[in-house]
């Protein structure tokens, strides 16, 4: 599985770098089937916005797509938010698919025995 981390308006340095793969690769350990996994890092440069980090995470599984995405103040905090996010959608979707292929559940079928008939003497 491939981490990728990309930036707008923001240089990722291996700091931050290091801590997307350390946060968010820690939600492959709780799934295995996932694909990898697009991180997109931004920044807002107006002066108005209060959260003005934004964390984007594209978790790519067999046959579907998780998108994530959270706002901060700091950069490591909406790191933090994303992979906890993630974490639970992945956990919600590993639930769900374990699910539909019935294998908790069992049908039990049983064998009857034949019933014997008695002959009523008219």
């Amino acid at each position: 599985m491939h981490i990728h981390v990309n930036g707008k308006n923001v240089v990722i340095t291996d700091a931050i770098k290091a801590y997307v793969k350390e946060k968010i690769g820690k939600v492959a350990a709780h799934y295995d089937q996932i694909q990898g996994i697009d991180t997109m890092l931004s920044v807002i440069k107006n002066p108005s916005v209060a959260d003005s980090h934004i964390a984007e995470v594209n978790c790519k599984l067999a046959g579907e797509i998780i998108r994530v995405e959270e706002k901060a103040e700091s950069m490591y905090a909406s790191i933090d938010l994303v992979a906890d996010k993630l974490n639970r959608q992945v956990k919600k979707f590993k639930e769900k698919n374990s699910k539909s292929k019935g294998g908790s559940e069992s049908i039990r079928t049983s064998v009857s025995e034949p019933i014997e008939t008695a002959e009523v003497a008219e």
